[in-house]
């Protein structure tokens, strides 16, 4: 068999052949094998360094200089919809809770806590106590000249912000728990004084921390903001338009200056109160620097002029960063992602049309489009060979995670073929796929425009599809238009977008119970519109609420195996993620579990 490369997405390796001269053939194997062995190679030069770290003591100084690809679309946490906003906004805020990935362990962050449990009732109860070393303060400002934190800015964040609907936060979800009964009730939130708080819960649940966890604004800014305004008065607050240094923050930085396209600098917050083991005050870096940078190759020229100090790698880059004569930085191979990208189908009937969703209603629909998306294909020609097939639902740092519960519908045309039969599916004398009313299978696939992976990947499906008479047009379309298509107007055949990883058994609140407003194939439902849907719904909620370990893993093993048999959303693979950072910073520890922690990073060597 000769090699076949077809679709947009061409491998490396076909060039080179190419610039070989002689018109070399080879089979599939031999080809495979010269990818693998360039893989390898690749491999063998970068630096596998996962956490946790072996710290040592830094020192505060130094500027980071990192980039973003757009610019930030709102400076206010409310109004967050992507992920290089909340990048930026993040370090304005923190969190009440922290959580060791390597232990599995909650610790004290902003708060401490005690979890308070009365078996009698039914009810538990998680009362908070805060530092008294948190203050909301502006660039320049000391700790006396701002706003110290208290409780009322959680609760009020709590109960008016996270707690109202009308702002749609994805953290609204987290806020109710499902009765017994199947009537559900809300956590409620209870000031008890300046520094202490409780959330009442009025059902026992498994993991208490993960629904209480949170980060939270300034009630000082936005309580009277909503009290004038209402919510446009919120959802006002803080546009790109703001003068940055009247932000306030109690998180590691402040913002400092904004120039929309060319960078974005934040400088150490000195009020913000976390230490290093020997007492000194973190992160270390005192400057950081976000240029805004639309180009991925114009990232990599930075970075390898040495503009840039750090630099997220895409397999593509990785000939280039490690074959480079003399390099002053070091590229870290951190391991497989959590999470994958995903393809789902709508099955929203407001606004498809009724052919489209009686095809992607029908479980052996989705199944027959899991069996044509050639993975193995994917992590060749997109990944160079530098990802993996994602077979599973939970991540694999799921405390629930079965490696038994794996993906039944891979690969296989000729089973999708049969499939697509049984539901009355078949292909006409021209090889044109049709249902049983004669209409072709023909629709549409929406990604970010700006995510070239994302447009490859659905080209290659979309080839395999065309295989066996399927059409699917590629409609990459601006990011903010295909959110709004999701979650608004519902107008969308097929999408693929990535929404992080099922790092916990009970997360992503919002996206699997029917009810959730990012339940993406058909979100917001008054009543679940499937049995099946129904049934993820009460093992949802009995995973929440079972304490007994072996009991938990029969509910989520039954959870798993729903998803990967209904198949409401298709993975892809796991990329292997890779990131280069200048030589001149130290205490860099690397992962795909715990990430790189930039608080610990700090300058060996001033220049």
């Amino acid at each position: 068999m000769k090699v076949r490369w077809r679709g947009t997405a061409l491998v490396a390796l076909v060039i080179a052949l190419a610039g070989c001269g002689g018109g070399e053939e080879i089979s599939v194997e031999e080809a495979e094998g010269r990818q693998d062995i360039a893989r390898n190679e690749l491999l063998d030069k970068t630096v596998r360094k996962p956490g946790p770290g072996d710290w040592v003591e830094g020192s505060i100084g130094g500027t980071w200089v990192s980039s973003i690809n757009n610019d930030p679309k709102t400076f206010n946490p409310v109004n967050v919809t992507d992920a290089e906003t909340d990048s930026i906004v993040s370090v304005l805020y923190d969190y009440l809770a922290d959580y060791d990935p390597y232990e599995r362990e909650w610790t004290p962050n902003l708060a401490d806590w005690e979890i308070e449990v009365d078996e009698e009732a039914g009810t538990l109860r998680v009362v908070f106590t805060l530092r008294d070393d948190l203050y909301w303060t502006t660039p320049g400002q000391s700790d006396e000249e701002g706003v110290k934190v208290t409780s009322d800015d959680v609760v009020y964040w709590y109960r008016e912000i996270a707690g109202d609907p009308a702002f749609q936060m994805s953290s609204n979800a987290q806020q109710y728990v499902e009765m017994p009964d199947g009537s559900t009730e809300r956590i409620t939130a209870e000031k008890i004084d300046e520094r202490r708080f409780a959330l009442n819960y009025p059902r026992i649940v498994a993991n208490p921390l993960l629904s209480s966890n949170m980060e939270f604004g300034p009630r000082h800014i936005y309580k009277p903001a909503k009290d004038e305004g209402g919510v446009e008065g919120v959802l006002n607050i803080y546009s790109v338009d703001t003068e940055v240094t009247e932000i306030p923050s109690l998180g590691p930085y402040h913002i400092v200056e904004y120039s929309p396209g060319v960078r974005l600098v934040m400088q150490r917050n000195p009020s913000y109160w976390k230490q290093d083991e020997w007492g000194s005050g973190i992160p270390y870096v005192e400057r950081a620097i976000y240029r805004i940078v639309p180009d991925r190759n114009t990232e990599l020229l930075l970075f390898l002029d040495g503009t840039k100090d750090v630099y997220s790698a895409r397999p593509e880059d990785l000939d280039q960063l490690l074959n480079s004569e003399d390099p002053d930085y070091t590229v870290y191979n951190g391991g497989e992602s959590l999470g994958s990208a995903l393809i789902s189908f709508n099955q929203n009937p407001e606004n498809l049309d009724p052919a489209k969703h009686s095809w992607f209603t029908q479980k052996e629909f989705r199944q027959a489009m899991s069996s044509l998306l050639n993975r193995e294909r994917i992590v060749r020609q997109v990944y160079r060979g530098l990802a993996a097939p994602a077979h599973h639902f939970f991540a694999r740092a799921n405390p629930m995670f079965n490696p038994d519960m794996e993906l039944e519908y891979t690969y296989d045309p000729e089973r999708a073929v049969e499939l697509l039969a049984e539901i009355g599916i078949e292909q006409d004398e021209e090889g044109i796929m049709r249902d049983a009313d004669g209409n072709p299978i023909e629709f549409d696939i929406n990604m970010g425009a700006e995510s070239t992976l994302a447009i490859d990947m659905a080209n290659i499906f979309a080839d395999e599809l065309d295989e066996v008479g399927i059409t699917l047009n590629v409609r990459p379309i601006d990011w903010q238009a295909l959110i709004e298509r999701m979650t608004s107007t519902y107008d969308w055949d097929a999408v693929t977008i990535g929404l992080g990883s099922n790092y916990w058994p009970t997360g992503g609140s919002n996206v699997w119970p029917s009810h959730g407003n990012l339940h993406l194939w058909h979100p917001l439902q008054e009543e679940p519109a499937t049995e099946w849907e129904a049934r993820i719904d009460r093992l949802y909620n009995e995973g929440k609420f079972t304490i007994d370990e072996a009991r938990r893993r029969e509910i989520y093993d039954e959870y798993q195996s729903i998803i990967l048999e209904q198949l409401p959303v298709i993975y892809t693979v796991h990329t292997l993620s890779f990131l280069g950072v200048r030589d001149k910073w130290a205490n860099v520890y690397y992962d795909t579990l715990g990430g790189l922690e930039t608080e610990r990073v700090f300058l060996e060597d001033e220049e």
